[in-house]
């Protein structure tokens, strides 16, 4: 749906994205990158952003390696460790980033089924045993914890969900659903070269969305569009802590804040939501589409909701011709 976005968006002076994500919108503009700014609350995503801007061979370095079950959760443990730290650092230096972090990271995604990916949920702790940091489960005793069990298609074990870290076996190239392998370093280096090429005048910010929607990141550069695609809100029937940072909450303020700026004649903003979520006023349009088909178990869930998405445009968006968008 991005061509769909930047048709209604056009080709605007100044470009925000507060929930960033795989930054799909924004890699995917038709015209010639103008002043950009990008956002996301989950300090390990924006960690790696940076990394890729600024130093894109060291990240790959990081990126390459095989995949290991073992040290998929030694590496989950450890990145669990850092991302409260990260965060501090990242708010405070527009320019922080750590390159280890962000390899690691990044590979880790390659290697993991499902949801959870440094969640920090989950019944393993590292812990010192005899000396040595060991990766323990500490069992729910006591603890109040909310367990669920994940099918993990083409395996033969399951994942379990809880308090600390989840353990899951990682995606095996060939295994049913599993994502194909890592390429070697020397691609690896060239792809991430050219994503840091094209991130080279984005602004990696991490943080509340709130940070950059303000008058000096949006209409202070010009005609802006903003693309607003934040958590799902609690109406919208949609699976809980989906993200590593979420909030059932947040699209509510999101969408009042749309309402009021799409006044601006120098704002062009796009929000995402499924069709039961949002009601906006009558001088937005609205654009249907359906999101393909999800992973395993979750295929009939995301085929059922896939239906729902829509994207709704303020008033000083571009219209195309009634014939592709409608008030319904």
């Amino acid at each position: 749906m991005a061509d769909e976005v930047w048709l209604r968006l056009g080709d605007v002076d100044n470009y925000v994205e507060p929930f960033c994500g795989s930054c799909a919108v924004l890699l995917l503009r038709p015209s010639e990158p103008q002043t950009e700014t990008v956002n996301d609350a989950d300090g390990l995503l924006s960690n790696f952003w940076r990394a890729l801007k600024y130093a894109p061979d060291a990240t790959a370095k990081f990126a390459d390696w095989p995949v290991n079950e073992n040290d998929l959760h030694a590496r989950h443990a450890w990145l669990v460790g850092q991302k409260d730290c990260l965060q501090a650092k990242l708010e405070g230096d527009p320019e922080f980033y750590d390159a280890k972090i962000a390899g690691w990271w990044v590979w880790g995604i390659a290697c993991w089924i499902g949801s959870g990916w440094c969640s920090g949920n989950g019944p393993w702790r590292v812990q010192e045993v005899d000396g040595v940091r060991q990766l323990v489960h500490v069992g729910s005793a006591g603890q109040g914890v909310n367990r669920k069990r994940e099918r993990l298609t083409g395996f033969a074990e399951t994942g379990v969900n809880a308090i600390g870290i989840e353990h899951k076996r990682p995606v095996i190239s060939g295994a049913a659903g599993g994502n194909a392998p890592l390429p070697d370093n020397a691609d690896l280096r060239t792809y991430f070269r050219t994503l840091s090429e094209r991130l080279r005048r984005v602004r990696v910010c991490c943080g509340d969305w709130t940070r950059v929607c303000g008058t000096s990141v949006t209409f202070g550069h010009g005609m802006t569009g903003v693309f607003l695609d934040p958590p799902y809100a609690d109406t919208a029937k949609r699976a809980s802590n989906l993200y590593r940072v979420d909030c059932e909450q947040v699209a509510h303020t999101v969408r009042e804040w749309a309402i009021e700026q799409g006044k601006n004649p120098l704002m062009r903003i796009a929000l995402c939501g499924y069709s039961d979520e949002h009601v906006m006023p009558d001088n937005w349009t609205v654009h249907a589409w359906k999101q393909g088909d999800g992973y395993g178990g979750q295929a009939k869930e995301r085929s059922n909701n896939g239906a729902k998405e829509r994207i709704w445009f303020s008033p000083n968006c571009i219209k195309p011709s009634d014939d592709l968008f409608g008030k319904s």
